[in-house]
This record gives structure tokens, C-alpha cells and sequence, in this order.
């Protein structure tokens, strides 16, 4: 990586991944739980902000289509509310190396 790349924001080097988009969600959030919960984790711990909390419902939206796959939201989530697969397979993110 080159010094260029060592100065872009997370946000831009988000922007440079490539995506095969599923056409149904890997990351189902029991809504029950999630509502429960007051440190809503997931919405800061995910690094492709996945889990957005709507201010006026306070419900979960899930944005999958942009997920990384590293199962941070599913470790750090204090209810177990979230139930994360891999995409099927050849869905996903498209790592260089694949």
C-alpha cells in the first residue's frame, strides 16, 4: 500500500470494494431483542455501517448489501439478537485474492 492509500478515509476505502449483491439478506436481527437492547453495538462496531437505527421506530435497518463479513456485529451484539450467515455462495464481498 502506498502513502496515497495510508490518507484515504475508511469511507473511501470502503468505496473501493466490490460487491456481488445477494438477492436476500445473511444477517437476520430478531427484532424482539434488538429493541431491548440499549447500546445498540452493532450501529458503531460495524465498519461498513450495516445496522442503522431509525430514530423514530428505534428499529434496525439492515443494509447487508454492504457487509465486509467479518462477523464483529455478531460477537459484539449483547442480546444474540443477530443470526449472521455467509452470503450463498459466489454472493458477498469480492475479496482481490479470490
Amino acid at each position: 500500500m502506498d502513502n496515497k492509500d495510508n490518507k484515504k478515509s475508511i469511507q473511501e476505502k470502503l468505496n473501493t470494494i466490490k460487491y456481488n449483491c445477494a438477492n436476500k439478506t445473511h444477517l437476520i436481527v430478531d427484532d424482539k431483542k434488538c429493541k431491548k437492547c440499549k447500546q445498540k453495538t452493532c450501529s458503531f462496531i460495524c465498519p461498513a455501517n450495516v445496522y442503522v437505527i431509525d430514530d423514530e421506530t428505534k428499529e434496525t435497518i439492515v443494509q447487508y448489501e454492504n457487509c465486509l463479513e467479518c462477523g464483529a456485529c455478531r460477537i459484539s451484539c449483547p442480546q444474540g439478537a443477530i443470526d449472521w450467515r455467509y452470503p450463498e455462495s459466489g454472493q458477498g464481498v469480492v475479496f482481490k485474492n479470490s
